[in-house]
């Protein structure tokens, strides 16, 4: 069978979200006539009309499509996320229909690993101390070095990272850089050679959180995974011990982490993701001085949309000419 022709494809973009940065730019459908002309490109502000506008939609492209939505569009053949979790689109009518879904996986990468390396100095050397002793105009020299976990170097300290995708081994690469020992956990047990000193499977995990320092979440979000950080796991982690969670809140029981916080079971957390967002103002985590959050910021960058749109249109390339996607998502695992 042919690949489909621009001139006889609907292109529907439609990402809305309260955060200004995800929503598409201006730019972008004029970019995309640009490139593909014949090409029908409709770009929606929010998702008032997208069901009036899905019945001759071939190609959607936004964040999500419901169930009821997915049923208005019988000509749909490619969803493309502009996110790189897809948990949202796992419902059983999408995984049935054998349409093609692609994510934004490594449009994220640089910024968030860069957020990561970030976090990981900042809890390493105690600058949230130093941050709240400003705030009442002290100089806590003496104070901070006496904290139960003063500050330390990261070179010799382990890290261990859940999940090697683009982010992860973007941080591998970064703590390796400056001397740490990386471990790490997939789901497979495998990994590209040189990412980390020893790689895992998931069902092995137990074993190599006892060794860590700082943990680093960076798994997608799946039915596997969710609560993956329990409060057994907590507990078989260091009191000295760091968790860093840039991947998605339903990954960490929050319950848990809060008693395991409140208690100081381990050293703290660095949260830029949680289970509901925004975080609610009732929430414990915002009064717990061992917990620093970020508010879902790890992914901002001014180069957020031109990376958004290089790999939008070199899929587009790919699909008019009937080569394989980038980034097809395995809609068994998930991700």
């Amino acid at each position: 069978m042919r690949p489909p022709a621009p001139a006889e494809t609907k292109l529907l973009l439609c990402v809305w979200h309260p955060f200004t940065l995800w929503r598409a730019p201006e730019w972008l459908p004029t970019r995309l006539r640009e490139r593909f002309p014949g090409m029908r490109v409709v770009h929606l502000q929010d998702y008032s009309a997208v069901t009036a506008e899905l019945p001759d939609t071939d190609i959607f492209v936004g964040w999500s499509l419901r169930a009821h939505q997915l049923a208005a569009a019988p000509r749909l053949k490619w969803l493309h996320s502009t996110a790189a979790g897809v948990a949202q689109l796992m419902y059983p009518e999408l995984r049935a229909c054998g349409i093609a879904v692609t994510n934004a996986s490594g449009v994220h990468t640089i910024p968030i690993a860069e957020h990561v390396l970030g976090l990981l100095l900042a809890l390493a050397h105690r600058f949230p101390s130093a941050f709240r002793h400003q705030a009442t105009r002290h100089w806590g020299q003496q104070d901070i070095w006496n904290e139960p976990i003063r500050p330390r170097e990261l070179r010799g300290s382990t890290l261990l990272v859940i999940g090697l995708g683009a982010i992860g081994a973007a941080v591998a690469g970064l703590a390796r850089s400056l001397g740490m020992r990386v471990l790490a956990v997939t789901r497979s047990g495998r990994a590209a050679p040189g990412l980390a000193a020893r790689v895992v499977p998931s069902s092995a995990l137990d074993s190599l959180l006892p060794e860590a320092d700082f943990l680093v979440l960076a798994a997608p979000e799946t039915l596997e995974t969710r609560h993956l950080i329990d409060a057994a796991r907590l507990a078989r982690m260091k009191p000295s011990a760091y968790l860093v969670n840039v991947a998605r809140g339903s990954l960490v029981d929050e319950a848990a982490l809060v008693a395991a916080l409140r208690d100081r079971r381990i050293a703290g957390a660095a949260l830029d993701v949680v289970s509901e967002e925004p975080l609610p103002e009732s929430s414990p985590l915002w009064t717990l001085e061992n917990c620093f959050i970020s508010p879902h910021l790890s992914g901002a960058s001014d180069s957020l949309w031109e990376r958004q749109a290089e790999l939008l249109m070199d899929n587009l390339d790919r699909w008019f000419s009937g080569r394989d996607l980038r980034n097809r998502v395995d809609l068994t695992r998930g991700y």
